[in-house]
């Protein structure tokens, strides 16, 4: 708290120059006049310090190891590559620092269930960046399920695909945990989960690689425990270049989202059924600025957020038991050396 009890700043270094960094934490910050982004460090302090002339970052930190250490920010936003989330978000915590990590949360279930049993134990809050749980496009999609519209649920379907052919990528990695299931298909996955309320079990699934062990294209099909059916759709190189959808078919009417995932650039929900059909755009803006003001209001004021570690634990018990069903192995977690 700053004088005359008005609430301070949150100071958040950022940890890594990476390219998602200005969408998730530079230009969110800009217009939250609660945040602000107070240090960056990368593995080459001249990328740090080239990032922090192009965003006006004050403060630049020759090593990650540096900005953790540093005890004027107060929580830090990781969204290094997937294999390295969780040794460094325990480092954060060791530090006494929050942090917002960027999806996937960890290479695998049983990392994420070692950080959120860190995080627990620290009493700092953890957040897991799926920024489009934050928009009001999430809500307004659970509001319809949830109000009977559809009628019994029966069905739902996500699937998240995209091109990306540049092939010395990190994501590309499995050394990083890297893999079409992990950066797109975490959220078709977590899409399928938050409609239904409940856990699935993996049916089947198929997998097309990149090369051994990295998958290209996943699909899997998913059960749950009162009948109901689901299945998930992620692609980074495949015939399915661009997919970005939600469908959800109930007893009575079906609803289909169109872009779920960043509406504030492009959405369509329309749900249909013997009554006709009606179509909606939902406003909103940037998917990131809500999800940075949530994560200030869980530090800051204590508020619950959408994405805990918990979550976190269950998206990835899904993504480990889908790479399984596919005759894969779960995402290794990279060594402390890496």
């Amino acid at each position: 708290m700053g004088q005359d009890g008005e609430m301070g700043l949150l100071r958040v270094g950022c940890l890594g120059a990476a390219r998602i960094a200005p969408a998730a934490l530079i230009k969110p910050s800009a217009s939250n006049d609660q945040v602000v982004c107070a240090a960056v460090a990368a593995r080459d302090p001249a990328r740090a310090r080239a990032f922090a002339g192009k965003h006006h970052i004050a403060k630049v930190h020759e090593s990650y190891e540096a900005l953790l250490a540093d005890d004027d920010l107060d929580a830090v936003y990781i969204p290094l590559p997937n294999g390295l989330h969780g040794q460094w978000t325990l480092r954060a915590l060791a530090q006494g620092k929050h942090v917002l990590c960027e999806k996937p949360f960890t290479a695998n279930a049983d990392e994420a269930k070692q950080i959120a049993d860190a995080a627990a134990s620290s009493g700092l809050v953890v957040m897991e960046a799926f920024h489009w749980r934050y928009h009001p496009m999430a809500a307004r999609m659970l509001e319809i399920v949830g109000s009977g519209e559809l009628g019994e649920v029966r069905r739902i379907e996500a699937a998240l695909c995209f091109p990306l052919p540049l092939f010395k990528d990190i994501r590309w990695q499995l050394s990083l945990a890297g893999g079409a299931l992990m950066d797109a298909g975490c959220y078709p996955v977590h899409m399928v989960r938050t409609l239904a309320g409940a856990e699935p079990a993996v049916v089947r699934a198929t997998a097309r690689l990149r090369s051994p062990g990295v998958d290209r294209r996943m699909e899997a099909e998913l059960s749950f425990a009162d009948g109901r059916t689901g299945s998930i759709l992620a692609s980074m190189w495949s015939s399915t270049l661009l997919r970005l959808r939600v469908v959800v078919t109930g007893s009575v009417a079906t609803m289909r989202v169109l872009n779920p995932t960043t509406p504030h650039m492009f959405n369509r929900l329309s749900v249909s059924g013997p009554k006709g059909r009606h179509h909606e755009r939902v406003a909103g803006g940037p998917t990131y600025g809500y999800q940075l003001e949530a994560f200030r209001a869980a530090v800051q004021e204590g508020a619950p957020t959408l994405t805990p570690p918990s979550e976190a634990v269950a998206n990835m018990r899904v993504i480990d038991a889908i790479y399984v069903a596919a005759g894969l192995k779960p995402r290794p977690a990279a060594s402390e050396s890496t």
